[in-house]
């Protein structure tokens, strides 16, 4: 417990620091571009801790889960079946790579023809994008699977199934989570982009519309909760992780981030 303390100690102290200096140096400020970080937070309170969340808040989630979701079952799955199998890692490997390498804003005009303007064009949008990271590091982690072990499993004749729950995917799974932290950071990316563009409801869609008219303590409101977001979801993935990487943690340390 002593330990975890300090740990929260010096995970804590700066961000405290920046936020009693940015609350005392705003204080009083005049600037319309930089208003003070009271007015922000009160802003921040009404828009996203009360009715105004049920319209800018959850949609986001709602778009970012979706997926987030999808990327996740697709990347674990085919880059599982991929990176078990040469001829297949060896012929989709070229496209996998040319679709990793679009970017995923520059997609957001055929998604729109496509999908139109909806929570669709957001979900296949996230999804698609974040997918790659989750993708490549599942191959990479059934790749780097002690050779040892698949021996064994094919000594005591172990089925596919077994195999891949018994000694892929725990073998992989470090690599695995790895791609899913920064599929995660690409979701909510995406999600944030997509709603800039095209939109009518969102996080993002709140902070251009803010901009648009002016409204800078909103838009500041917007950025800041994006920020919190980012925050919360990064602590409770890595919660998961450490409850699944349990193992690891115990042989090898606490999993870099």
């Amino acid at each position: 417990m002593r330990r975890r303390a300090r740990i929260v100690a010096l995970e804590l102290w700066l961000p405290v620091v920046v936020v009693a200096a940015w609350w005392t140096l705003s204080a009083g400020s005049q600037s319309l571009y930089f208003p003070p970080l009271e007015t922000i937070l009160e802003e921040f309170r009404a828009t996203f801790l009360s009715s105004g969340a049920d319209e800018h808040l959850r949609p986001s989630l709602v778009n970012l889960g979706l997926g987030y979701g999808i990327a996740v079952v697709t990347g674990v799955v085919a880059g599982v079946l991929i990176g078990m199998n040469r001829w297949a890692a060896a012929a989709l490997d070229p496209l996998v790579h040319f679709f990793r390498a679009l970017p995923g804003p520059a997609l957001l005009p055929f998604a729109i023809i496509a999908f139109g303007i909806g929570t669709t064009m957001k979900v296949w949008i996230i999804a698609f994008t974040s997918l790659f990271p989750v993708l490549l590091n599942a191959i990479d982690g059934v790749r780097g699977v002690d050779p040892t072990a698949r021996e064994v499993a094919r000594a005591y004749r172990l089925g596919r199934l077994r195999r891949i729950f018994a000694i892929v995917l725990p073998s992989a799974s470090p690599q695995i989570m790895a791609g899913l932290r920064v599929g995660l950071q690409t979701a909510i990316l995406l999600m944030v982009v997509s709603e800039l563009v095209a939109s009518t409801s969102g996080i993002g869609f709140f902070i251009l519309q803010s901009q648009q008219q002016f409204e800078i303590a909103d838009m500041w409101a917007g950025i800041v909760a994006l920020g919190l977001l980012g925050c919360i979801l990064n602590a409770a993935f890595g919660l998961v992780e450490r409850r699944v990487l349990r193992w690891y943690i115990a042989t090898h340390g606490e999993v870099v981030r």
